[in-house]
């Protein structure tokens, strides 16, 4: 039993709205794809490079109201957003888990786990193997899991946070990945065809022709007794002495090969549907070449994060008031030094930034009052500047 069936048990399968039937929905069943795609190496180290970067994304509680948007003071929310989660993980694991999964099988599931009064307590990352989604009758849409130890449980879908990618051609859940499925048989082709050219290259072949007419039983005693002595792995020297018996006649045979230029094209074209470039799997990017990855999957993986969690954590009413989760990143982390001065000379005398986020940025301590804001004299309010040139302009009429 996994920790998840072990914490909720009964609890996992909530009863539908009272009077209310259970209907199944046309088309909104999903089976995680049996494939091997994370046993490949390239789609393995593509789907690491995503997660282990959208994991550092951090959770955070904040209301925006008229005078602006400020943090929370939930200390609660913040540790299960941004520390633990639940007894099992960090913050970092369930990022990293929810995403693997979402691009293992474009449908990643958490549970959020609420008291009696709807205080979040926890959140659990789902590990199914199938997925069929339910609405009763009243309305109420639910999600109904079956286990990888065989165990189903059904949870109301306002208590699950879902990620999804690809999400077209189902009303609920994203597609499988099976337009992956000739690339990742391409990439297995190339390794099985790689080992292969190694052991040919290592064996011998060919035709032995003896010269005399022997019985069958005899030809193939000998013709055993010769793979025997060399053609097993103890004839390290890849020497045959035969005597005027037999002639051996070795058959000349070019195992195929793969250029580096195929395999260079099969390993794009995992990345291309990942999203990603070689560069980033290697870490040898540019601050620019981070800054497109950044953009066009982290950002995009943060924001479905935000709206997600915001939709299932507060009520409508909660959310009127200004409260929503924002996943958001330090991403000025991987730019270069020079960048991040240049970045604090231009910000800080215009008071945007405060003395200890300017420090953040260079990834150092903040200090104590340091949360203060300074600002050039060089650069006044809008309203004061209209305010001193009228006062200008009516001290020259009265002059």
């Amino acid at each position: 039993m996994n920790f998840f069936s072990k914490l909720f048990g009964k609890k996992a399968t909530p009863t539908p709205t009272t009077g209310a039937a259970v209907i199944k929905i046309p088309s909104a069943t999903f089976s995680t794809w049996q494939g091997s795609a994370y046993a490949n190496d390239i789609f393995r180290a593509g789907v690491d490079a995503i997660a282990r970067n959208a994991a550092k994304l951090k959770g955070v509680h904040t209301v925006t109201k008229s005078d602006g948007r400020k943090i929370s003071p939930d200390g609660k929310l913040e540790r299960i957003l941004q520390i633990s989660p639940n007894p099992y993980m960090t913050a970092y694991d369930l990022l990293y888990k929810l995403i693997t999964q979402m691009y293992l099988t474009n449908n990643a599931f958490a549970l959020l786990d609420r008291d009696e009064g709807g205080t979040l307590r926890g959140v659990y990352p789902v590990g199914y193997s199938s997925v069929e989604m339910l609405m009763d009758t009243a309305g109420s849409l639910y999600a109904a899991f079956t286990f990888k130890n065989g165990r189903k449980a059904q949870f109301a879908y306002s208590d699950l946070i879902h990620l999804r990618r690809h999400f077209n051609a189902n009303d609920f859940l994203g597609e499988d990945n099976r337009a992956l499925t000739p690339a990742l048989d391409l990439a297995h082709t190339q390794n099985e065809g790689i080992i292969g050219a190694i052991k040919n290259s290592a064996t011998l072949r060919g035709i032995l022709k003896f010269n005399q007419v022997l019985a069958d039983e005899r030809l193939q005693e000998m013709k055993e007794k010769f793979m025997a002595d060399y053609l097993s792995i103890g004839n390290d020297g890849g020497i045959v002495a035969i005597d005027n018996q037999a002639d051996y006649q070795p058959i000349e045979s070019q195992a195929a090969s793969i250029s580096g230029e195929q395999a260079a094209l099969i390993r794009d074209k995992i990345y291309s549907y990942l999203g990603i470039s070689q560069k980033i799997v290697d870490s040898t990017y540019t601050e620019n070449e981070f800054a497109a990855f950044y953009e066009s999957v982290i950002e995009p993986t943060a924001t479905a994060l935000s709206l997600e969690f915001t939709r299932k954590l507060f009520n409508d009413r909660e959310q009127a008031f200004g409260n929503q989760i924002v996943f958001e990143s330090g991403r000025l982390q991987f730019s270069s030094n020079q960048t991040k001065v240049n970045l604090i000379k231009e910000l800080l005398p215009l008071g945007i930034l405060s003395v200890n986020q300017a420090l953040e940025i260079l990834n150092l301590a903040p200090i104590e009052g340091g949360d203060k804001r300074l600002q050039t004299l060089n650069v006044v309010d809008a309203d004061k500047a209209t305010e001193y040139q009228l006062k200008r302009a009516g001290n020259r009429n009265e002059n």
